[in-house]
């Protein structure tokens, strides 16, 4: 079965440049390049197959091959950013014979260059779970084992309470639950408090408020009871 090609981007005009050799290890430079001029334009097609990823620029009309960028991983030496832009890279192309070349790639908006930044990102992430899935399958899982090996033991320290001595400790406890926690009874014999005197008005008694605070002297309620008893003794005998 032959292997297909699986699009992950396109994008319709991207522009080519001739890029001096680096002599320092710093990075790539766009302004250096002739960024007026580029030397070929064209479109970009990002694909895979047979699990491999390639950038591909392409003739616009009639879709020839110009040049073909092969990546084994991102970020790396075959897709690598300038130091001084987002919209130009430095690509590694590759022909049949195996041969590399380093050339410059430039967009003309710099949202085609974050998409491409993007979904370089996205597919090796996902190349990377696979790998890591496919890895957890073929190795054999370790399974638990709790049981006893020759020779070892197993101690466990439980307290057991005597019988007679568990009844002796709840009876103690329900005893002192029943003097100290519980309620008191009342005292023996109870005191019983007298109800308070029935208030009597005196007939004699000034109405006066200002008199009363002042100058009358407080009304004795025991000396008025035995003065009425008194007078009263006559009639109430028979």
């Amino acid at each position: 079965m032959a292997d297909y090609e699986s699009i992950i981007l396109i994008k319709s005009e991207v522009f080519v440049y001739k890029i001096p050799p680096r002599t320092t290890n710093r990075g790539y430079r766009a302004n250096e390049w002739n960024l007026d001029g580029p030397d070929w334009t064209g479109r970009m097609r990002l694909i895979t197959k047979a699990g491999s990823v390639f950038l591909k620029l392409e003739d616009k009309n009639s879709g020839q091959l110009f040049a073909q960028c092969p990546i084994e991983t991102y970020p790396g030496l075959a897709v690598e950013a300038v130091s001084d832009s987002s919209r130009y890279f430095v690509i590694r192309i590759q022909d049949d014979n195996g041969r590399n070349a380093f050339i410059g790639l430039g967009f003309a908006d710099r949202s085609d260059s974050f998409d491409l930044n993007v979904a370089l990102q996205d597919h090796f992430n996902y190349l990377k779970k696979e790998q890591a899935i496919e890895k957890e399958k073929e190795e054999p899982k370790q399974s638990l084992d709790l049981g006893f090996k020759d020779g070892e033991t197993i101690k466990i320290n439980m307290k057991i309470t005597n019988k007679k001595d568990g009844e002796s400790s709840s009876r103690s406890k329900t005893k002192g639950a029943g003097t100290l926690g519980g309620i008191l009874p009342p005292p023996p014999g109870g005191i019983k408090i007298a109800p308070p005197p029935t208030a009597l008005t005196p007939q004699n008694q000034s109405t006066d408020p200002l008199g009363l605070l002042l100058d009358d002297p407080p009304f004795n309620i025991h000396t008025q009871q035995q003065s009425s008893s008194a007078g009263n003794t006559d009639w109430v005998q028979f």
